[in-house]
């Protein structure tokens, strides 16, 4: 399967660009779901992710994914 360097804003991932595994129809998932196990006296969560589109200087877009803190 085919992946691509998806940037992420927000949460603890801020800044990161990580390889994120592309739909049938060569797109980044809607939704990215990130488990985070259970570490001492802190629960495990799952940190969520919305899709959202990035543009630059001459107009273009591209995927990127926003920190979701209420879901």
């Amino acid at each position: 399967m085919k992946s691509t360097e998806t940037p992420f804003v927000g949460g603890p991932l801020d800044g990161r660009a990580l390889p994120v595994m592309l739909t049938p129809f060569h797109n980044v998932p809607k939704v990215y779901r990130v488990p985070v196990p259970a570490y001492h006296d802190t629960p495990a969560v799952t940190l969520v992710y919305r899709r959202a589109k990035e543009y630059d200087t001459k107009g273009r877009w591209r995927w990127r994914y926003e920190y979701d803190a209420g879901a």
